[in-house]
Order: C-alpha cells, then sequence, then structure tokens
C-alpha cells in the first residue's frame, strides 16, 4: 500500500499515519514498512531478491521464476493502459516546448534511459541528475511544457515536492507509478499504472524498471508515428553523429 492507500483503509489522514510512524521512533511511512517487513519475514526470506524465489532453488527455478515474474508484470501493466491516456500524453509532447524526464534513485535510470530514447528523435527533452537541478527545472516549466515523472511508491519526498512545483507552474504532469492513489498523483493531470509488486526489501527491482520502460516505449513508438518525418530525419542525425564512435 502506498501512504495514501493505508490512510484511506484506516479513515484518517496521511499526517496522521505519518505521526504514528514518528511515535515508533521512525523517520516515516517507508522505514515502517521495512521494520515490518522485517518482523514478518524469516531470516531466510529477508535476504531474499523476490518473494517467490528461495535461496534453495535451483538456477533453473530462479531463471524461471523470475521470467513468469516478468512477463506477468508486463501483462498487468498492459491492462491498465487506456488508449485515450496514451493518446493525450503524445500529443501534449508532440505540441511541447520541452519535456522533462524526472526521477530519482533507481527512477532517475529509468529517466535517463527515456531520455536517452527521445533525445534521438527530438530535442526538446531534458533529465537532471542531481535532486536541485530537478527542483531548478521544475520551477522554470511552463503551461507548455510537459513533466513526465517516474516514481514506483510515488511517495518520495523530492519527487512530490517537485510535482507540486511544476504544478504551480501550469505544466502538464505525467506519472508513472504503481499506486493510483499516492501523494504523486494528487498533482498528475494522467497516471500511467506499472503493475509490477516490490516489496520494502526489494528496491530497485528490475520488474518494476521492465514495466516502466515498457510504457516509456509506447510512448516513444507513438511520438515517432506522429512525427514520423522529422523523428526519422533527426534519428538519421543522430545515428549518423556516433557512428565514428564504433568499430
Amino acid at each position: 500500500m502506498s501512504i495514501t492507500d493505508l490512510a484511506i483503509a484506516c479513515d484518517v489522514g496521511e499526517s496522521s499515519i505519518f505521526r504514528f510512524c514518528k511515535s515508533l521512533d521512525l523517520k516515516g511511512y517507508q522505514e515502517f514498512k521495512i521494520v515490518l517487513a522485517h518482523s514478518l519475514s524469516s531470516e531466510q526470506d529477508m535476504i531474499s531478491l523476490y518473494n517467490d524465489v528461495s535461496l534453495t532453488d535451483s538456477l533453473e527455478d530462479i531463471s524461471s521464476k523470475i521470467l513468469t515474474k516478468n512477463i506477468q508484470a508486463l501483462k498487468e501493466t498492459s491492462q491498465f493502459i487506456q488508449k485515450e491516456e496514451i493518446a493525450k500524453v503524445v500529443h501534449w509532447m508532440v505540441q511541447a516546448h520541452r519535456i522533462y524526464f524526472f526521477g530519482v534513485g533507481s527512477s532517475l535510470i529509468t529517466a535517463l534511459d527515456a531520455k536517452n530514447k527521445f533525445m534521438r528523435i527530438t530535442n526538446k527533452t531534458e533529465c537532471s541528475v542531481d535532486s536541485h537541478l530537478q527542483m531548478m527545472n521544475a520551477a522554470l516549466m511552463t503551461e507548455n511544457d510537459v513533466a513526465i515523472i517516474i516514481s514506483y511508491s510515488g511517495s518520495t519526498k523530492d519527487i512530490i515536492e517537485l510535482a507540486k512545483v511544476a504544478k504551480d507552474k501550469h505544466a502538464k504532469i505525467v506519472a508513472l507509478t504503481r499506486y493510483a492513489k499516492s501523494p504523486l498523483t494528487t498533482y498528475s493531470d494522467v497516471i500511467f499504472i506499472t503493475a509490477a509488486d516490490e516489496g520494502p526489501l526489494q528496491g530497485g527491482s528490475l520488474t518494476a524498471k521492465i514495466s516502466q520502460l515498457y510504457l516509456l516505449d509506447i510512448l516513444y513508438v507513438e511520438y515517432f508515428k506522429q512525427t514520423a518525418k522529422e523523428s526519422a530525419k533527426n534519428k538519421d542525425l543522430t545515428s549518423k553523429a556516433v557512428v565514428n564512435k564504433l568499430l
């Protein structure tokens, strides 16, 4: 559960959940989840990479379970996709002056992947690796810009503050997240759900990243389709620019 989901289930505000965690001498909800996960797990489970993978599994079992988990995450993510929302976001991206990809931690790596992909076909994408620089980017956004914010939990402090600033600037905000209800989604115009499940002790799982990249790939292909002439030209230019770097 996100902190918002838990607050709704308990019929209290998010601040009450946060104060509860502080009363246990914890920094916040995320640390509460980690402590709870440790208390409910055996020592063997605590060092597992996935809930359904055991340290006693053979290599064949591990390979099969991880493959199944990744395929399941992609299928479930696909079921959440709404064509109208994809079309709306791509239209925003085509019309935008600037497209910003935001993320922190492992989500930043996904944001950088998106920047790398889109910069091959357009020169209006940005992705800063420093949270301070990201905040400055958000502060300079306008109603003509699009912010694509990647956060599995939707509850990261830096990301929430960034989304709030971008919203105040009337930028269009797209969230890639696991939870439809989270602090991030309260500021988002469009929400894309990634179906991968990631426990508190499994931060940065590849399954979550694959789901995020899948959605970004759909946006990329649809953007390319709608700007085919310009995108094909730019892709040719960027490919030629690095051809000498290859043997």
